[in-house]
């Protein structure tokens, strides 16, 4: 078939990029494994609230704070993204003109290291949630297939946001050296909003009518929720994800595009 061989060429340079980018991380194995060990801020909000009975007031059931809470380390582990540190880091030292050079878009680069950096992650956020499920037992569960299956498609989608919106931001490098302090305006509104602090049931009706316009409760809440389990608008929680992939793509190729005109031109 004549359009098979430009499939596989396709294939083969991502399984390239992708398995030198996975070497590279595990060059960097017990920085991933502090990175791991850092994102346990849902576990220390799980033992405040349950000083608390707010599982049962926010209609969580037994064991549902549990589960939510470990839930949601478990899709900010394989939904984070910082791109624009790395683009930032790559914009001042110079390395980003090779990249531009290279037929392939340099922010596949960018994807490749994210999905390799959750490979050599995995094992670190599978030894800490059997951890956890040995100090909790009353919490262990086991999600059905299907439910495991959309979360799965839930936190994939997260990171596809949460990467373009990282991407949206970094591409501003080709104007500031600093664009990354702009990302850190977004710490703040995303660390309440996104389901990290408390889940979103949590707050009064106005705070979260206001949330869920942003992309914030998508990113963690969602996903979250329908890998523990609990009462969630699928078709709904799908739709914004999607719709936010949509409206963020192409602004982030337009700032790609006339940002790489800019920096070509000062170089020139």
């Amino acid at each position: 078939m004549a359009g098979a061989g430009p499939i596989r060429r396709r294939l083969r340079v991502a399984s390239a990029l992708l398995g030198s980018q996975y070497a590279l991380m595990l060059e960097y194995r017990a920085e991933i494994a502090l990175w791991a060990l850092s994102g346990l801020l849902p576990f220390i909000m799980l033992a405040l609230w349950s000083q608390a009975p707010a599982g049962e007031a926010l209609g969580f059931g037994p064991g549902g704070l549990s589960r939510y809470f470990l839930s949601a380390y478990l899709v900010r582990q394989f939904s984070v993204a910082w791109v624009v540190y790395a683009f930032e880091e790559d914009a001042l030292l110079g390395r980003l003109s090779p990249f531009l050079l290279q037929p392939l878009h340099p922010l596949w680069r960018y994807v490749a290291a994210h999905l390799a950096e959750q490979l050599s992650r995995l094992p670190f956020a599978l030894t800490i949630v059997a951890l956890f499920f040995t100090i909790q037992p009353g919490a262990f569960w086991l999600p059905h297939p299907g439910q495991l299956l959309l979360a799965w498609l839930a936190t994939l989608a997260s990171f596809a946001v949460a990467f373009l919106l990282q991407s949206l931001i970094a591409a501003l490098c080709f104007w500031s050296e600093k664009a990354s302090a702009l990302e850190r305006l977004l710490t703040v509104p995303m660390l309440f909003f996104s389901g990290l602090l408390a889940p979103l049931a949590a707050f009064p009706e106005p705070v979260r009518a206001v949330a869920r316009w942003t992309p914030f409760p998508w990113l963690i809440d969602f996903p979250a929720r329908l890998l523990a389990g609990l009462p969630v608008q699928v078709v709904l929680g799908f739709a914004v994800q999607l719709a936010w992939i949509v409206l963020l793509l192409p602004l982030v190729l337009l700032l790609w595009r006339a940002g790489v005109r800019r920096y070509t031109a000062m170089g020139a």
